[in-house]
């Protein structure tokens, strides 16, 4: 139980932390100051999102997302949101794999080729079907938890720990739905994939509220330790290069390298979703089909990384925001217990 409920909770933080939550640009978008309140707010709704997707994945014993999307919204909307969704996997991953290519370039990799090989390595992992997905995720975020957690402990500690919690100064609490609504549609997709392969509630717990607890704790110590660093953020357009200032260079190089696998473990991401729910159209085996979505999106990437995010990103945390509150009220409007 503890094992698989890892498992999933190391799938769900692989699926929130992308190019934009590893280098602090989407948390200084939605957080900032005042934000203490809404960092834990994010995180109790983030694990009470979690905890219902997986428990409608399970009692559907889903493969893809749409009889999840079903249960949650009914047969009419589930099918204008199934569009969306598919259309917001795509589009991320085009994010994700044009970041690869961006992130690359620090070490002198031309974009193109930073591209190819980033898109290169999602198909490779699909060589195993869904266990090299959720070994991938197992193996490399831990490596990036613990890294991003010492860089943001010993620059704090440097500091002398100046985090502040005040009462009165909690603001901006309404960033909580906001942030929580940006990341849920590929929750969804990801976790419904995987519904036929939970065999107990214990590990929905350990799953949801593990990684409420561990996303709700680096994003307060990440976005407190950004605040510190606040008037020099509009100089970088990677803040966590703002804090990277005050260490060596080749720290600079080791977080861009994990920079590069928070971007890889979101695309493998992406992909996942998506070819969970094209395997409904197409036969085949699963890096074939990764190989036909990659090859589609490549083209694609063209558009450039920030570029993408700018226009993408903020129509996606308002469409879905309705799907947030229908997941939140689903075990009020049903007028029972998900938990079996």
């Amino acid at each position: 139980m503890w094992a698989n409920g890892f498992k999933w909770m190391f799938l769900i933080i692989g699926t929130m932390i992308g190019a934009g939550y590893a280098s602090g640009r989407e948390l200084w978008e939605f957080f900032g100051a005042e934000s203490g309140l809404a960092i834990m707010l994010f995180s109790v709704l983030f694990a009470s999102s979690c905890f219902i997707i997986l428990s409608i994945s399970a009692k559907q014993q889903s493969s893809h997302y749409l009889p999840v999307l079903q249960e949650i919204m009914g047969k009419k909307l589930a099918r204008m949101y199934d569009c969306m969704i598919l259309i917001y996997l795509f589009s991320v991953t085009v994010i994700m794999l044009a970041g690869g290519g961006a992130t690359l370039e620090v070490i002198h990799v031309p974009y193109w080729l930073g591209t190819v090989f980033i898109g290169g390595m999602v198909v490779i992992l699909f060589l195993w079907d869904t266990r090299g997905m959720t070994s991938m995720n197992a193996l490399i975020i831990p490596v990036l938890i613990v890294f991003l957690l010492g860089v943001l402990i010993a620059f704090q500690s440097l500091l002398g720990f100046p985090i502040q919690f005040r009462v009165e100064q909690q603001h901006n609490w309404p960033s909580a739905l906001t942030f929580t609504a940006l990341n849920i549609l590929p929750l969804i997709a990801v976790l419904s994939a995987v519904g036929k392969e939970i065999n107990r509630q214990g590990e929905i717990w350990i799953a949801s509220i593990g990684s409420g607890v561990i996303l709700g704790g680096i994003s307060y110590l990440y976005n407190e330790s950004l605040l510190q660093v606040s008037g020099d953020i509009m100089l970088y357009e990677i803040p966590l290069f703002a804090i990277l200032k005050h260490y060596p260079y080749f720290m600079v190089l080791v977080m861009s390298g994990l920079l590069w696998l928070a971007i890889y473990t979101t695309a493998a991401a992406g992909v996942f979703g998506l070819l969970s729910r094209m395997r409904e159209w197409l036969k085949g085996p699963a890096w074939l089909i990764a190989l036909l979505i990659v090859s589609i999106m490549a083209p694609l990437t063209t558009f450039g990384f920030s570029t993408l995010i700018s226009v993408l990103y903020p129509l996606y945390g308002v469409l879905n925001l309705y799907v947030l509150a229908a997941i939140l009220l689903y075990p009020i409007l049903h007028h029972r217990s998900i938990v079996k």
